[in-house]
């Protein structure tokens, strides 16, 4: 047997993140099969887990290309279509307690547990990670931004939304502020990618980053491999999703549970495992404009898009009416990641802060039963 065989038998052999590509056709056997709801829940969480590895390098690759600003952008943005099937396909089950719940969930997993563990994975390896403090903190204040998009709306519903009267002013008030969120969106696209992209320069050139242009996949297999495993994603997602209601109830979890940790989780885990990808190979411009430019895409553009498609899909249009302990906890988390990243400087004990935060809110919302609006 020649040595190439040898190599080629040998690299499909060693343990890879890959092999879970199996649970594809494993979940879908078990689906025709009428397996339990948990079971399948997991199956498909383990084969969207190899898709985001191929979403996290497919970014990589491409953002040696364009920068670190809009490949972060664009894997936010193939990275939150799961999210947005999954958003889709709850409305269409009148389900609008998981949706609010899994859009919560995907920023505190962005902000808190993506963000906090490749702090963490970084910041074991080196002592002290450095990136632009300038983007940094535009992202913090377009997340204040969405802060308030929420509040307000939430603060509507809570004492008037239960009056028949105020009905017709509520759903105006959601449509107007899905747009006014919408425009502030695209503006600061174009603030990101026309007038200012200085502003969101790497702070210096990584370590052990390679120098041969020949070592990174060309722009158009970047993109194809980012668009198929996106693909990919929202399809096993769908999937997820299906599945997530009754694994809530054979395990004695509530829709807001399920909706805030696992389904999103599981649906960001594309641009999660890319961000701590990132941070291990020092790339933290990188993995600051994946983590907290996903949160940011959320609130101001997946959000307001939901709101809106609401209309047409769903027995009833959906509002952006969070509860106390929603809104309280987004809250939370934007001001300690503003405090804790606002510097330009990271280091490990600052990934276990924001780990800590996280599971704090995964517990409160644990022993919440059924959450009501109050």
């Amino acid at each position: 047997m020649s040595t190439s065989t040898n190599s080629f038998l040998k690299s499909l052999l060693r343990p890879s993140v890959f092999w879970l590509f199996a649970f594809i056709p494993i979940t879908f056997i078990l689906e025709k099969s009428g397996a339990k709801d948990s079971t399948i829940f997991f199956t498909s969480a383990m084969s969207i887990i190899p898709i985001a590895k191929l979403i996290g390098e497919a970014t990589e690759n491409l953002a040696h290309h364009t920068g670190d600003a809009i490949g972060g952008l664009l894997n936010a943005t193939f990275g939150n279509a799961p999210e947005l099937i999954i958003a889709v396909i709850a409305l269409k089950e009148g389900l609008h307690e998981m949706v609010l719940a899994s859009l919560i969930g995907a920023i505190l997993a962005n902000l808190l547990l993506a963000t906090g563990i490749a702090m963490l994975v970084g910041g074991v390896k080196y002592h002290v990670q450095e990136y632009n403090p300038v983007s940094v903190r535009i992202y913090n204040s377009m997340m204040f931004i969405a802060i308030s998009s929420m509040i307000i709306p939430s603060a509507f519903s809570r004492f008037f939304g239960a009056e028949e009267a105020y009905q017709q002013n509520q759903q105006n008030l959601n449509i107007l502020l899905s747009i006014a969120l919408l425009l502030a969106y695209i503006l600061y696209l174009f603030f990101m990618i026309k007038t200012h992209p200085d502003f969101f320069r790497s702070a210096g050139k990584e370590e052990g980053e390679a120098s041969e242009e020949g070592s990174y996949w060309s722009v158009g297999k970047s993109i194809g491999v980012l668009v198929a495993a996106s693909v990919g994603a929202a399809f096993m997602s769908e999937v997820l999703v299906g599945a997530a209601e009754g694994t809530g109830r054979e395990l004695g979890m509530s829709a807001a549970f399920i909706g805030i940790v696992f389904v999103a989780i599981i649906g960001g885990a594309a641009e999660s495992l890319s961000a701590i990808a990132m941070a291990r190979k020092n790339k933290v411009d990188l993995t600051m404009g994946i983590a907290m430019g996903s949160s940011i895409q959320i609130a101001l553009f997946v959000a307001p898009v939901i709101v809106l498609l609401s209309f047409a899909v769903g027995p009833k249009p959906l509002y952006l009416a969070f509860n106390k302990a929603e809104s309280g906890a987004v809250f939370m988390a934007v001001l300690l990641t503003a405090v804790i990243a606002g510097d330009g400087r990271s280091n490990w004990y600052k990934g276990i802060q924001l780990i800590t935060l996280y599971a704090l809110i995964a517990i409160m919302f644990y022993f919440i039963p059924e959450i009501t609006k109050q």
